[in-house]
């Protein structure tokens, strides 16, 4: 069985275009829903037509995603769990990686 801090190598596709992510094996069920729920809202976006770009689409994906979270913890965002917090700049972070090396090799 691995530690915690064991990483791996975790593949998601989002609208269409697969990245690798290193995860725990504690995180990676909680990705992999994360991913899947990022696909949707951006899909749900692109279908609309009023969005052109992956990168705008993902903006208004988050953006969308973000008041949905401030929304429904009163407001400020105040109450959600810091650790929470924590995970989320956590996979923010490798998504960003994961989204700057496939930039990388499209150049």
């Amino acid at each position: 069985m691995s530690k915690p801090s064991d990483t791996q190598g975790i593949t998601v596709t989002i609208l269409d275009k697969e990245y690798l992510i290193a995860c725990t094996d504690e995180e990676r069920h909680e990705l992999m829903r994360s991913a899947e729920y990022l696909d949707k809202k951006m899909r749900e976006i692109r279908e609309t037509g009023k969005v052109v770009g992956s990168d705008r689409i993902a903006v208004m994906a988050a953006l969308n995603i973000s008041h949905e979270l401030l929304t429904r913890e009163g407001g400020g965002g105040e109450t959600v769990d810091p650790a929470f917090h924590q995970r989320l700049r956590g996979l923010e972070a490798k998504i960003e990686d994961a989204l700057y090396k496939s930039r990388q090799l499209e150049i």
